[in-house]
């Protein structure tokens, strides 16, 4: 009977994380959603972007980021966060078009170089993108449109990946989640690849934390909402090799487990909406792996003398099995199914890496970017 509990308990905090978290938003925004007002009003604009030994990209994003459709003029900083190749050359070399150059000599992390960039910038909106996200040409336009609200701080661009492979599936996810966040809570968290914020949320830069993940609690904390706009769209290729995947993955759990513990106040029920989302979509979806890993244990305990257990037990040894092959084997994973096993297996066993991190006090402030 014990092991059955566990088996239950556990069963149910994996399936709130992905499924019924998702299902109670979907009702939420249907019969209780938050009106939001959207409008042609086109702020002053400062675009942000962070690098560290950037050169094979960044002349392209440069060149990318000025051609954007855009009312008025805006201004372009890249913060170079101690880069050695020929990153703040190419950035000088645009001068003459707009673009400034903010040089950390040293590196200092992303948020280090972001908070440098926040000290020049005139704009009222700050827009924090990417080197290797593309961003679509109205993604500006588009992007400041619901800053027209005074009740929005922050929006985040809507990411799109170039495949159908786990990554993808998950992005797709990830999506669709923030658009009923949109409608019916808030953001818990923004899109790294593009955001944008008001000035005011930006003060002050705690350099220790990952910006994406603490500007819309930040926003949350100070009565204002985060959201995501689905026409400013931010595009980026997937991730094919698991080895390098594996690094950042355990980086972005480590830098978002951080965040959640400075904000873990706003997980206190008399926060409303927000603090359901926040559990719902980040603590669930952060500890699940330790609920997997009960529910095998339990499973297993109880498989000797439960045709159901040794049931369950078989089908997550074969499911954790089929992900392993396709992230060891490149024709295992031509198969959509193995490719989602093998990218859920990476995700949850990263977290449980990343959890070990934070728990002996190992925090994680610079960043490698991805080479995508």
């Amino acid at each position: 009977m014990l092991w059955w509990i566990l088996i239950g308990l556990s069963a149910a905090w994996v399936g709130f994380a992905y499924l019924g978290y998702p299902l109670a938003l979907l009702l939420l925004a249907r019969l209780s959603p938050r009106p939001l007002r959207s409008g042609d009003a086109h702020p002053e604009l400062s675009v942000i972007i962070a690098v560290h030994n950037g050169e094979p990209v960044l002349r392209r994003k440069l060149e990318a980021t000025l051609d954007l459709a855009y009312p008025k003029r805006f201004e372009v900083i890249v913060a170079s966060d101690g880069s050695t190749d020929g990153t703040d050359a190419i950035a000088g070399s645009m001068a003459d078009r707009g673009v400034k150059l903010v040089r950390n000599p040293e590196r200092l992390g992303k948020e280090a170089a972001q908070a440098a960039a926040i000290e020049r910038a005139g704009g009222e909106i700050l827009v924090f993108t990417d080197v290797t996200a593309e961003l679509d040409q109205d993604a500006l336009r588009e992007i400041v449109r619901p800053f027209a609200d005074p009740s929005i701080g922050c929006v985040s661009s809507e990411d799109v990946v170039d495949t159908e492979g786990g990554e993808g599936a998950y992005v797709r996810f990830e999506m669709a989640l923030r658009r009923l966040e949109s409608q019916a809570t808030t953001l818990i968290g923004l899109s790294g690849s593009c955001f944008a914020a008001r000035r005011a949320l930006c003060t002050p830069w705690p350099t220790h934390l990952a910006s994406d993940f603490r500007m819309a609690l930040e926003a949350a904390r100070r009565g204002m909402r985060a959201i995501s706009e689905p026409n400013a769209r931010a595009r980026f290729s997937a991730i094919q090799d698991p080895a390098q995947e594996w690094p950042r993955k355990v980086r972005t759990v480590r830098r978002g487990i951080a965040v959640l513990a400075a904000y873990r106040e706003l997980l206190h029920p008399r926060h409303g909406r927000t603090a359901f989302s926040l559990w719902g979509h980040k603590l669930a979806r952060f500890t699940a792996p330790f609920a997997l890993v009960v529910l095998l244990v339990a499973s297993a305990a109880a498989a000797p003398r439960s045709l159901a257990a040794a049931s369950l037990l078989a089908l997550q040894l074969a499911a954790y099995g089929l992900g392993g092959l396709a992230l060891a084997s490149p024709a295992v994973s031509r198969w959509f199914g193995a490719r989602l096993a093998g990218f859920f297996l990476l995700v949850n066993a990263s977290m449980l890496v990343a959890w070990a991190y934070h728990l002996c006090g190992r925090r994680s402030v610079t960043w490698q970017p991805t080479r995508r």
